[in-house]
């Protein structure tokens, strides 16, 4: 009997972590950190409801914090099996742990430093050092090529097309047949950098992300938002502040940025990318040539520089990211995190907010919880390192950047079935997009089911 035990992602979008049972063994898909609201948070503490030690390994869809930012954990308490993952994914994540374990310490330095934690003293979940331990155990392997992890268990990684290196995950079990597909998180068809999702064929368990099971992107272009925002800003003399991930945001922001000011449709403008993160994400998006679209490839091919303008400056130490506090509009600052739950970004809100000419550009989705929801959500004073910051600076959101499919995407994705699979199980998405994605799903004929926190769900045979 094959099994799947929902550890996170189930009825809410992050901590993705999906315990996989078959024939005496078990596979992690996913080993992500819980974000948003206190309670979510709280569940990176508690025990762990699965011993690492007994784990006979890991397998990662992509390489963002939300799917990998458990691991350290993991590894620190007894995790010994091997990371299984793209390339793609192994070079970013080298970039992304070590800076999440960082990003934690300095934290807790900063909440021990101003007293602000109710924990005496605050602690960081993990270290850098944790960090670095766990990504002594990736192993990764091309898209395409057919595995086996385990005795009687293959893995095939097909292009999810999200970020780089992201993949969907094929999994045979021999001895039963089930054919076990997770879809990670989904891209968008014709979205820009890199090639489209690939199409699957069949499975008997579908395992589908379902962030915007509820929404659709719209027919608006984003780079037409975008460039509203950036003229706005400039007109008013701002700065404009785009909380974005280091890893796939930034490039895509970067790579628009840079085709509206070759049309001419922004002025070229001083643009900081102050992520140390995103700095060296960048030149491995450039390097990574076989992930690219045709667009991108065209740009390189005239020789430009498909991501960053005329005036790109990428900042790497704290006193250049703080000497950006100086910087009159206007200018545009790119900085992580995505959702204003940690990082560098959180420095220049805090000094940006409080100014009516100053625009804050959202450019991906804001999980429930997150500053970046409750900003949009109407909050007029946001609580940054113990303090309270008014929120004067215009917000402006533009959900067609983002890198999930919605639910007409979703849906065309699985077009390409040439059979309904025998379950159909929502995961990572609100309540809401949870359900709506499964009456749609359910009213094509297909079986969907959408599992709870910590409920494990017998699989389908053939």
């Amino acid at each position: 009997m094959a099994t799947l035990t929902f550890l996170g992602a189930a009825q809410t979008v992050t901590g993705s972590r999906f315990l996989l049972k078959h024939d005496g063994r078990q596979v992690l898909v996913d080993c992500g950190l819980f974000q948003g609201p206190k309670p979510i948070r709280q569940r990176n503490w508690e025990p762990l409801p699965v011993d690492p030690a007994t784990l006979d390994a890991v397998v990662l869809t992509h390489a963002h914090i939300d799917h990998t930012g458990g691991l350290p954990r993991f590894v620190k308490q007894g995790f010994r099996g091997p990371v299984l993952c793209t390339p793609g994914t192994r070079e970013l994540s080298a970039l992304l742990l070590p800076d999440s374990g960082s990003i934690q310490e300095e934290e807790a330095r900063f909440a021990n430093k101003l007293r602000y934690s109710r924990h005496d003293p605050a602690l960081p979940l993990y270290t850098e050092a944790d960090a670095r331990a766990a990504l002594r155990l990736f192993e990764s392997f091309g898209y395409d090529r057919t595995r086996e992890i385990l005795p009687g268990i293959t893995l095939t990684f097909r292009r999810a097309g999200h970020i780089l290196g992201s993949a969907i995950c094929v999994f045979e079990l021999k001895s039963s047949g089930q054919r076990v597909v997770f879809s990670g998180d989904l891209g968008r068809k014709n979205a820009p950098i890199l090639k489209d999702p690939d199409a699957i064929d069949r499975a008997t368990t579908l395992v589908v992300e379902s962030t915007y099971g509820d929404r659709t992107h719209g027919d608006h272009r984003p780079v037409d938002a975008l460039a509203e925002a950036v003229n706005g800003a400039v007109k008013r003399g701002g700065v404009v502040v785009v909380p974005a991930f280091a890893i796939g945001r930034t490039q895509e922001v970067l790579y628009h940025l840079r085709n509206l000011e070759e049309a001419g449709r922004i002025p070229e403008l001083p643009v900081f990318v102050d992520s140390p993160m995103a700095c060296d994400a960048t030149p491995i998006y450039l390097a990574n040539r076989d992930d690219h679209d045709l667009d991108f490839v065209g740009v390189t091919n005239r020789g430009g520089t498909p991501l960053a303008t005329k005036l790109t400056r990428f900042v790497r130490s704290a006193n250049d990211s703080k000497a950006i506090n100086g910087v009159k509009g206007p200018a545009i600052i790119i900085s992580a995190s995505g959702m204003a739950t940690g990082g560098r970004v959180l420095h220049h809100l805090k000094w940006r907010l409080p100014k009516e000419q100053n625009t804050i550009l959202f450019v991906g989705y804001q999980a429930v919880g997150t500053r970046g929801r409750r900003m949009l959500e109407g909050e007029k004073e946001i609580r940054i390192h113990g303090e309270v910051v008014p929120v004067h600076a215009a917000l402006v959101q533009v959900s067609g950047f983002s890198a999930h499919a919605d639910w007409q995407e979703t849906l065309g994705w699985m077009n390409g079935f040439t059979a309904p699979p025998k379950q159909t199980l929502m995961v990572h998405g609100e309540p809401s997009a949870l359900n709506a994605l499964a009456d749609r799903v359910a009213a094509r004929g297909w079986s969907t089911y959408v599992p709870r926190h910590l409920e494990e769900v017998e699989l389908a045979r053939p």
